[in-house]
C-alpha cells in the first residue's frame, strides 16, 4: 500500500484560516478601499491553486511510475522463481534418473565388495605397468635422439659433398647448354676490377676460343684505360675464370665457389649440432 498522502486529502492552511474568517466575521457595508486587496488575495488564490494542481498532477505521475516499477518487479521476479523451480526440478529428474540407472546396471553386473576389491588390485597392477611402460618409452625416445644425432654428424659431411658434387654437375651441364652464361658470369668478374693497367682473364683451354671471340664484349665491363687479357690456364677446368692484375686475383672457379660453400654448410652443420648437445645437457 502507498504511504503518499492523497491530494484529495490535503487542505491548504490559508483556505482554512479564510474560511473561518468568512464565517465569523459580522455582516457590514462593502468597503471600497478593500476591492484591491480582494484581487490581490484572488490572484495569490489562482496562483496556488495553479501550484497546487501541479502538485497533485506530479504527485499522481509519481505514483503511477512507482506503481509501474513495483509491477515489472514483481513480475521479474515471479519469472525468476519460476525459472529456478524449472532448473531444480530438471536437476531432479535428471539425478534420479542417473541414480536408477547406476542402480540397475549394479544389480545387473553383480557388483559386490569382492567385485571393487577385484577391481582395485586389477587397477593398481595396470597402473604399475603402465609406469613401466612410461619408463621404458623415456628410455626409447632417450635412445632414439643420441642415435639421430650419431647419424646426423656421420651423414652431414657426406651429404653435403654429394650435393656440392651433384650441384657441380648440373651447373656444368647447364653452362654447357647455355654458352651465354659463361660470358655472363665472366663479365661480373671482370666488372669487380675497375683499376687501370694489363687485366688477365684466365680460362679453361676448352674455352679459350670460346671466350676469346666475346673479347669486345667482355672490354666493356673493364675500365677503358685498361688492357684485357685472355690466356688458356690449365687449372681452370671448367666454364669459370681467374682474374689477375696488380691489385691481386679472383678465383670464380665453379670448383673453388662450391668448396667455400661446401666449408660454409659444414661449420652451419658443425655449430648447429654444437648448440644442440649444449642444450641438451643443460
Amino acid at each position: 500500500m502507498s504511504n503518499v498522502i492523497k491530494a484529495t486529502q490535503y487542505i491548504p492552511i490559508d483556505d482554512k484560516k479564510l474560511i473561518q474568517v468568512s464565517l465569523s466575521a459580522p455582516i457590514s457595508e462593502p468597503d471600497p478601499s478593500l476591492d484591491a486587496e480582494s484581487a490581490d488575495e484572488g490572484r495569490i488564490s489562482a496562483e496556488e491553486a495553479a501550484a497546487l494542481e501541479a502538485k497533485e498532477r506530479i504527485i499522481r505521475d509519481a505514483e503511477a511510475y512507482a506503481d509501474s516499477v513495483v509491477t515489472a518487479a514483481s513480475e521479474e521476479a515471479q519469472k525468476l522463481r519460476s525459472e529456478a523451480a524449472a532448473e531444480i526440478e530438471s536437476w531432479w529428474q535428471q539425478r534420479r534418473s542417473e541414480d536408477e540407472q547406476l542402480i540397475a546396471e549394479c544389480r545387473e553386473s553383480g557388483r559386490d565388495e569382492g567385485y571393487r576389491e577385484g577391481m582395485e588390485t586389477a587397477e593398481a597392477a595396470m597402473r604399475q605397468q603402465y609406469e613401466l611402460m612410461l619408463s621404458e618409452a623415456q628410455s626409447i625416445i632417450e635412445s632414439a635422439v643420441r642415435m639421430k644425432h650419431q647419424l646426423i654428424q656421420e651423414s652431414e659431411p657426406f651429404l653435403i659433398e654429394l650435393s656440392c658434387s651433384i650441384a657441380e654437375k648440373i651447373i656444368g651441364r647447364q653452362l654447357s647448354l647455355e654458352s651465354e652464361w659463361s660470358i655472363e658470369l665472366i663479365r661480373k668478374v671482370l666488372m669487380r676490377r675497375r683499376e687501370q693497367g694489363i687485366i688477365t682473364l684466365c680460362v679453361s683451354p676448352d674455352h679459350f676460343q670460346f671466350v676469346l671471340d666475346a673479347r669486345e664484349e667482355l672490354m666493356l665491363a673493364i675500365d677503358s684505360q685498361a688492357e684485357l687479357q685472355i690466356i688458356p690456364d690449365p687449372t681452370v677446368r671448367d666454364h669459370g675464370c681467374v682474374v689477375r692484375s696488380s691489385f691481386g686475383s679472383i678465383d670464380a672457379r665453379i670448383d673453388t665457389q662450391l668448396d667455400e660453400i661446401k666449408k660454409g654448410l659444414q661449420h652451419v652443420a658443425h655449430v648447429a649440432l654444437s648448440s644442440e648437445g649444449a642444450d641438451k645437457y643443460e
